[in-house]
């Protein structure tokens, strides 16, 4: 019988698991496929729910089981030659703090495979807590948005005493919060000084598309990016909302040349230069949901954040940093957060974070594990986008050459080593090593 290990999680507040005990058990019936469940009391599923579904909770290493997987980073002394671990390991960037790791992985001659280079034919992820992140990310930033609102003293404050995310025992819990922020919103209005309260939306992929989704249920208008800047007659007991996709958040350094959207992607910050600045004077809140790397534009960058922050027309508040590239999107993010204390304020004439609400600049909400918030329920969806492909991770014979590796063209082209080598498509990370 082919086994398939599950490996406990260790950073603080990560209970999510990538296989939730339903699936094991459907997947044992049908496939054969035996689980073992690293022992762990750090886990939204109970030890009890993994047995009663017949999995077996014992220690991964050592055990000779040829397909692992997990959800965050693994230790740099768990991997095992001619073993297979599949999860999130935030290497593809060259992210600096993961080279050891890749590196340990390649030394021991182990295969490393990533859920997020899982996508298909147009690059769209297909194994993702994208619109988790998103559903978590716009409670935690519209809650922190009623804490300085509260600490400036400004009346009326609908968004003052939301529950924590954390707090919520799952999804429905969490979107009958937001139906009551939004019968506070509509009673009893908003801030004058801020209406029209208009929230942005950068990009309209996963995290975008989870953050609407519970942004959705409070009372709105939407408005494209071109209307922000004359709403007439503004009603002060809904909220704007505004989605910016990248032909609002960048434009060609030519003048004479028009916006071309696979043409940016190809030549980024060579070709483009960002123009999101011109609608921040508009926003009072910005969620921020698209994937960025060096090679693009910034959409905010430190100086313009300090010199706005002195302008007598500024209104923003909040930036929800979803995506929460340190250093990146949204230059200002100079560090992550955490679940329980989400937020810093950006000091932004000392170039600091201060962990509070209060302070000279945007609160910036930078949590790097937004799902973990919503465990069970990010858990069961992650597990439902990850069924399919359990069967052939089973079958497959990681010890084989490459070529003959039988696998979904979707998973392979996701493996990042294999057998201790970088694949053909990752050979740039060497460079990072």
């Amino acid at each position: 019988m082919n086994r398939i290990g599950l490996r406990r999680e260790e950073k603080p507040f990560e209970t999510r698991v990538p296989l939730v005990p339903r699936h094991l058990k459907e997947l044992s019936e049908t496939h054969q496929i035996r689980f073992v469940v690293e022992p762990s009391d750090q886990r939204a599923f109970g030890t009890e729910e993994f047995t009663n579904v017949g999995a077996e909770i014992s220690p991964l290493k050592g055990n000779n089981i040829p397909v692992i997987l997990g959800i965050k980073e693994m230790p740099i002394d768990f991997f095992e030659r001619n073993i297979a671990y599949i999860f999130f390991s935030h290497t593809i960037k060259g992210q600096k703090y993961n080279m050891p790791m890749l590196k340990r992985i390649m030394d021991v001659g182990a295969t490393l495979i990533d859920y997020e280079r899982v996508i298909d034919e147009k690059g769209r992820r297909l194994i993702f807590f994208g619109n988790w992140a998103g559903m978590a990310g716009v409670s935690d930033t519209l809650r922190v948005l009623g804490e300085r609102l509260e600490s400036k003293g400004v009346k009326p404050n609908p968004f003052a005493g939301m529950k924590h995310t954390l707090q919520c025992r799952n999804l429905a819990e969490l979107k009958e919060e937001f139906q009551a922020l939004g019968r506070r919103i509509s009673e009893h209005g908003l801030p004058n000084h801020l209406v029209p309260f208009v929230v942005g939306f950068t990009g309209y992929g996963n995290v975008s598309r989870g953050a609407q989704e519970m942004f959705d249920l409070l009372p709105h208008i939407q408005i494209d990016p071109e209307e922000i800047f004359d709403i007439s007659e503004p009603k002060n007991n809904v909220l704007y909302k505004c989605v910016f996709k990248e032909e609002h958040m960048v434009e060609p350094k030519d003048s004479e040349a028009d916006f071309d959207l696979q043409d940016y992607y190809r030549n980024g910050s060579t070709k483009y230069k960002g123009v999101f600045e011109k609608y921040v004077p508009h926003l009072v809140v910005i969620l921020n949901c698209i994937y960025w790397s060096d090679k693009y534009p910034r959409l905010l960058t430190k100086s313009f954040i300090k010199k706005h922050w002195h302008s007598l027309n500024r209104r923003l508040e909040v930036v929800g940093d979803i995506s929460c590239d340190v250093d990146g999107a949204i230059q200002f993010t100079v560090r992550t957060t955490n679940p329980e204390n989400p937020v810093f304020t950006y000091i932004v004439d000392q170039d600091r974070a201060e962990p509070s609400v209060k302070g000279d600049g945007p609160v910036v909400m930078a949590v790097d594990n937004l799902p973990c918030e919503l465990p069970r329920d990010s858990s069961t969806s992650f597990s439902e986008t990850l069924l399919d492909y359990i069967p052939a991770l089973a079958k497959a014979d990681f010890t084989v050459p490459f070529q003959q590796l039988n696998l979904p063209k979707e998973l392979k082209d996701a493996v990042i080593v294999y057998q201790g080598e970088l694949t053909k498509e990752y050979m740039y990370l060497k460079e990072y090593l």
